[in-house]
């Protein structure tokens, strides 16, 4: 008996069988989280949308990615959706609609705790249908009488099967050209300083997924080059949890405060008034900050990460993370060997960031060679120089203590994966509000003029001390 062909073609496109939230949540899901975006894309088709905004959102988001092989920030979808509403002269409802869900499922970031089921439940209808699709295709091959169509059925079989698992099968050298050049791709956070954000250098700033560490000696501020990197996060729009592990949450704070807006930290008690109203006056420009405070040792990744899945349940979503430090959190194993135990909490932290798909800084204590030394660079890593092999970004910090009250310190680039590194920059530490930058030339010469004033009258008290000894011995003798 004769059987009739199946042409999938006349098959209607399956629909999501989700209310409209449901759906507005998927598409929230794929833009805030583009690592399950990119294994979902596998399975999405456009069509699988009820409603036309949504399948113009979704629409662009993925023409990016086959484009540029990455998906572009929230901001530059709204960018690019805004350029081709005013192209296309779309009607007022989808322009709309599509400013409503911008405004509330992606700048809010609400009903975040619905994502992880979200992703789930959405997956699996598009595995189905995926599957569901092959096997209509795999009953035409079947009816085929030509042998190459057969062979083709277990591939379409094991290609629906594998839909959705592993997204990717690695970069083309030659055909993706545009996405190794992309500008987008790693979604820096500046540091706010020129000399490391250029382009040679981090070209940008920290990347999303990587893994910043500062090292330095113990009080030579470490802390208070973390709160900058936080602050500059700020300033540019980005929400950032800052954890610490020595100062309380209300000192860390005050160093926030008093980064923000030029006030030493000793006098921001005397401003409260002048702060609240910079902070109500700019809330649509900053990013949020929270500061979470655990005991030395008393932290794991394991207890960052339950911690900010408190924050998404509240609407919070970081777009850095400051862990300050590393040196003193704990591994999820325990190690005798303090060497494999730092390794370890590195490793944990650089997965960690990987995972949150964006920057992680954090710092490590240098050894005793490294509290007088000119430069301090990876091998003053106190106890574990493995951990240098992990992270992305080495900052070395100087400030040799017949110079520290001056503020002058010495930056080095030790490890850079983005740029250029073995880069040293005079520098200045401003202790009392937490702020890091580079000297210019004349204040380089002006640090060189002070630092031989205060080598030469030293030198002169010195021999005050010498003398007024002598003179006493002889006279007691």
């Amino acid at each position: 008996m004769t059987q009739t062909p199946v042409n999938s073609n006349s098959i209607e496109t399956k629909k999501f069988t989700f209310d409209k939230s449901f759906q507005e949540k998927i598409v929230q899901a794929m833009i805030l989280d583009r690592i399950w975006a990119s294994q979902f894309s596998e399975v999405l088709e456009v069509e699988y949308f009820q409603y036309a905004y949504l399948k113009l959102i979704v629409g662009k988001y993925l023409n990016y990615y086959k484009t540029y092989k990455e998906f572009p920030t929230a901001e530059l979808l709204g960018q690019i959706i805004a350029k081709n509403l005013k192209e296309t002269g779309a009607d007022s409802i989808i322009r709309d609609q599509i400013k409503e869900f911008f405004m509330s499922r992606i700048r809010t970031d609400k009903d975040l705790t619905d994502l992880p089921y979200v992703k789930e439940q959405s997956l699996q209808f598009c595995k189905r249908s995926a599957i569901h699709k092959a096997l209509i295709r795999c009953v035409e091959l079947a009816n085929s009488e030509k042998l190459e169509d057969q062979e083709k059925i277990f591939a379409e079989v094991k290609k629906a099967a594998s839909a959705g698992n592993e997204n990717t099968v690695g970069l083309d050298l030659f055909e993706e050209i545009s996405a190794r050049y992309s500008e987008t791709y790693r979604r820096t956070i500046g540091t706010g300083i020129k000399e490391l954000d250029q382009r040679e250098i981090l070209n940008g700033g920290l990347g999303a997924g990587e893994l910043g560490v500062v090292v330095a000696a113990s009080g030579v501020g470490k802390s208070h080059i973390l709160v900058h990197l936080g602050c500059q996060a700020i300033l540019q729009g980005k929400n950032v949890v800052y954890y610490t592990l020595e100062l309380n949450e209300r000192m860390t704070g005050i160093r926030f405060d008093s980064h923000l807006m030029g006030i030493n930290s000793s006098d921001c008690y005397k401003y409260q008034d002048i702060i609240t109203k910079f902070y109500k006056d700019n809330a649509d420009k900053l990013g949020k900050l929270r500061i979470k405070y655990y005991p030395t040792g008393g932290a794991t990744v394991s207890t960052l990460r339950s911690h900010l899945d408190k924050l998404a349940a509240q609407g919070f979503r970081p777009d850095l993370v400051i862990v300050d430090y590393a040196g003193i959190m704990r591994s999820t194993e325990r190690y005798e060997l303090l060497r494999l135990e730092l390794k370890k909490i590195s490793e944990e932290l650089r997965g960690f960031a990987g995972e949150l798909d964006i920057p992680v800084w954090t710092a490590l204590q240098s050894n005793k060679e490294g509290a007088n030394a000119e430069v301090v660079d990876m091998t003053n890593l106190a106890e574990a120089f493995a951990q240098a092999h992990i992270a992305d970004f080495i900052l070395g910090i100087a400030r040799p203590t017949k110079i520290k009250s001056t503020g002058y310190c010495t930056i080095h680039i030790a490890k850079n994966r983005a740029g250029r590194d073995g880069i040293s920059l005079n520098s200045h530490l401003d202790t009392a509000r937490s702020k890091l930058r580079v000297l210019t030339s004349e204040e380089l010469s002006e640090r060189d003029n002070n630092i031989s004033s205060r080598e030469e009258e030293s030198s002169l008290e010195t021999i005050r001390r010498i003398s007024a000894r002598s003179y006493t011995k002889d006279y007691v003798q």
